[in-house]
């Protein structure tokens, strides 16, 4: 993957995420600390301040390097999470990556280590319930077009469960009815990097 390129999607999901801000503190505010949308915004604006040091590297570590950085500025459990996610990812990158297939190992590995991280699995009413199904569709060889379908399906399907991980596991049935705030962010990132890899 080119400098360039990485700076794109360092940019894209940077404005996303801004963009977005208000929308997923307003989604966590009934189930969760309300502060999705302002340490979301917090650390991918940090991320772009360090698109200098970041985007020369090669992917692999280029990856490894975001993840570190929104580990330590998103803060919550967000952190954590995104930061496990491009870390595991990172390393799990070929010397080579190129189309769906190698995407979709990446993405296996960063899931596996959200799942350890966050001890949670599909079904929970997580960024999990976005990340596996795109991760099959990409496994399957899908589209671009494929990926934002499945990933805004499987959004939209997180209303109705009841959240068993996270904070919002404390509201209990009252979660049922609201959209996960970490599939929402999720989903705005997958559509960002959709965007940047059509535009290419």
């Amino acid at each position: 993957m080119s400098e360039e390129l990485m700076r794109a999607l360092i940019a894209k999901c940077n404005a996303t995420i801004a963009a977005h801000a208000d929308e997923l503190t307003a989604l966590d505010r009934p189930i969760g600390d309300g502060d999705h949308g302002q340490n979301m915004a917090r650390g991918f604006s940090a991320l772009a301040a360090a698109a200098d040091e970041i985007a020369p590297l090669p992917f692999g570590q280029a990856l490894q390097k975001a993840g570190t950085a929104l580990v330590m500025k998103i803060g919550g459990a967000s952190g954590p999470l995104y930061g496990s996610l491009l870390m595991a990812m990172g390393k799990a990158v070929e010397a080579r990556p190129a189309g769906t297939k190698a995407a979709a190992a990446m993405l296996g590995a960063g899931i596996e280590a959200v799942k350890a991280r966050g001890k949670s699995d599909a079904g929970a009413k997580t960024m999990l319930d976005v990340l596996v199904p795109v991760q099959e569709a990409l496994a399957a060889g899908a589209t671009i077009a494929q990926v934002r379908d499945v990933a805004d399906a499987a959004l939209a399907a997180t209303k109705d469960m009841r959240a068993t991980k996270g904070r919002a596991a404390f509201v209990g049935e009252r979660s049922i009815g609201h959209l996960d705030p970490g599939a929402r962010s999720a989903t705005l990132l997958i559509h960002a990097i959709c965007d940047v890899l059509e535009a290419k």
